[in-house]
């Protein structure tokens, strides 16, 4: 009997899916003779849209290096699935439709938090759904371990530490704006694994003159330079005071005057010091190039367990990494729940413990 599949790429890319998509594929031919494997162009839009192609043994060989994804992705909001399109057309409705089309026995999603949240939408749906949990962020609930998480770490480590010789050379505070809007996993590392000096996330506001008086702090133990750390969503300790409501305007009214957070940072750090604060903002290249050594295994791991529960007839499940081991999550139980940095995390004790501020 024939088995197929459908594989999707879902929300932001990163530099595992391909290799992801390669174990699951590689898990199944191994034990199915007849398979037909449909691949989805650009995340949900393929399957909304009956976007689609076969794809052969071909099409997986030579890309568990190769960074995003060979099917594209794009972003489709799960607030908008429920929201008819230009034309009118109902995407849940059509998303099922091209599933039944294809005769599909399951579909594979890899994707973040608003993919998962379409997942299981489809799983409630009748669908058999499996989704495999990307993100350079490691915020999603129920796994240990994200693939595209330490490719990221490993690409933003290495620009704080390109950052270090050019800060001490010259004497400088430098700001190094790390990805991530809600969760601060990935500052956090490589902040640490960089050798950052302040690190300044999400889940743990700021006080602007604790940060001053860490750079004061280095400056009279005699310490040149100063690199901080930043993640995209930094918030101050005033501002995560706020409501919702305020806090947006506040980030509208700031995106007039200033790029980002860490350039408010900046100016008010040279407002207090007089001293010449530069920022490095690494962006997108932290989600490219190849995928690190650990991503390419952790990737495997999870595709194969993907083929296993494929085999198994297992779904309605994400395929996740618990205590060193590959674990079937159901979706009810993590979808929409983000897995934040906890203030008492281990981690961030170590960082302290060592002298690194998180300006609290």
């Amino acid at each position: 009997m024939i088995k197929r599949i459908g594989l999707l790429t879902s929300g932001g890319d990163c530099q595992a899916l391909n290799a992801t998509m390669r174990g699951v594929v590689k898990g199944l031919t191994n034990s199915i003779d007849d398979l037909e494997v449909y691949g989805f162009d650009d995340g949900y839009k393929g399957l909304i849209y009956g976007k689609y192609r076969m794809l052969t043994s071909r099409d997986f060989s030579g890309i568990l290096t190769q960074g995003g994804t060979i099917l594209g992705t794009s972003r489709q909001p799960f607030k908008l699935m429920r929201v008819p399109d230009a034309n009118g057309l109902d995407k849940v409705e059509a998303m099922k439709q091209t599933y039944y089309k294809l005769c599909l026995d399951c579909l594979v999603i890899l994707g973040g938090n608003g993919t998962q949240k379409t997942a299981n939408l489809l799983r409630e749906e009748g669908l058999n759904i499996i989704h495999l949990p990307k993100t350079i962020d490691n915020d999603i609930w129920g796994t240990d371990m994200t693939f595209g998480f330490q490719s990221a770490v490993n690409i933003a480590t290495n620009a704080i530490d390109c950052i270090h010789t050019t800060a001490a050379s010259h004497g400088r505070v430098f700001i190094v704006e790390v990805m991530g809007h809600k969760v601060g996993s990935l500052t956090l590392h490589a902040g640490i694994a960089g050798g950052a000096d302040i690190i300044l996330i999400p889940e743990i506001p700021y006080d602007i003159e604790k940060v001053v008086a860490a750079i004061q702090k280095r400056s009279k133990a005699g310490k040149r330079f100063t690199i901080l750390a930043v993640a995209e969503g930094a918030i101050s300790k005033e501002d995560a005071l706020l409501s919702k409501k305020d806090y947006k305007k506040k980030l509208e009214d700031r995106a007039k005057k200033y790029p980002s957070v860490s350039y408010e940072i900046a100016d008010k750090i040279t407002q207090k010091l007089g001293s010449e604060v530069r920022i490095t903002v690494p962006g997108h290249t932290q989600r490219g190039g190849a995928p690190c050594a650990y991503d390419r295994v952790l990737s495997t791991r999870i595709g194969a367990g993907a083929a296993e529960a494929i085999l198994d007839g297992e779904y309605g499940i994400m395929i996740g990494i618990v205590n060193g081991k590959i674990k079937r999550v159901p979706l009810e139980e993590c979808a929409g729940k983000l897995k934040m940095v906890s203030p008492k995390d281990q981690t961030v004790k170590a960082a302290k413990q060592i002298g690194i501020s998180f300006g609290d």
